[in-house]
């Protein structure tokens, strides 16, 4: 499609923070894509253990409880609302069963988009080789890397130029828990929708 590659930022967004929408506009102006879509995973495997032959070959995956899909996709929306350059795309929220990053290339790819720049955190290339498909996947997208802290980039990737930002979305919830403030940390909306719904208040 005209205009420059589009910009996948998947991830669990439990909750969405700064840091995902500042690195989604330096990768954005660095690779030259003329649009980002934010995709919130409906069950990430990898962090759910949800029973897989990806999670059976690594060991069963994190095994933590994952905020409903529909929160994820609704505070995501919410953290991304004002750019124009950013969407959500709620497809593997509706796709059933686990989602899976190489099958949501395979629908863009159908959809027109040839040119896909896919951005995955350090942790995240880690683990890659431990996906559904992991060479298909680079096949079908210029994949690039985000470091964070404690977790160089593995070799093999291009990376992302932007500040390091020592927030997580593991930290928010852990300061939610303990009564501490997020405010700076995630957008306003994002924060009062935490607390209208009550979320990670109990470790979750």
């Amino acid at each position: 499609m005209a205009g420059g590659p589009l910009l996948i930022v998947g991830g669990t967004f439990d909750p969405p923070h700064l840091g995902h929408l500042v690195l989604a506009e330096c990768a954005r102006w660095q690779f030259g894509c003329s649009r980002v879509l934010f995709i919130p995973a409906g069950d990430p495997y990898r962090k759910s253990g949800t029973p897989t032959p990806e999670n059976a070959r690594a060991g069963g995956g994190e095994r933590r409880r994952v905020t409903s899909a529909a929160l994820r996709l609704e505070m995501t929306r919410l953290a991304v609302a004002g750019n124009p350059a950013f969407a959500v795309d709620a497809r593997e929220t509706l796709r059933p069963g686990p989602s899976y990053t190489v099958e949501t290339l395979e629908e863009l790819h159908a959809e027109g988009w040839r040119e896909l720049v896919l951005v995955l955190g350090s942790d995240a290339a880690a683990d890659l080789p431990n996906w559904r498909a992991p060479e298909r996947i680079r096949q079908m997208a210029r994949v690039v890397v985000a470091e964070k802290a404690g977790a160089p980039a593995p070799a093999g990737f291009e990376r992302v130029e932007m500040p390091r930002l020592e927030v997580s979305s593991t930290l928010i919830r852990e300061r939610v828990r303990m009564g501490r403030p997020i405010r700076y940390l995630v957008p306003d909306a994002v924060a009062a929708f935490i607390e209208e719904r009550g979320l990670y208040r109990d470790g979750g």
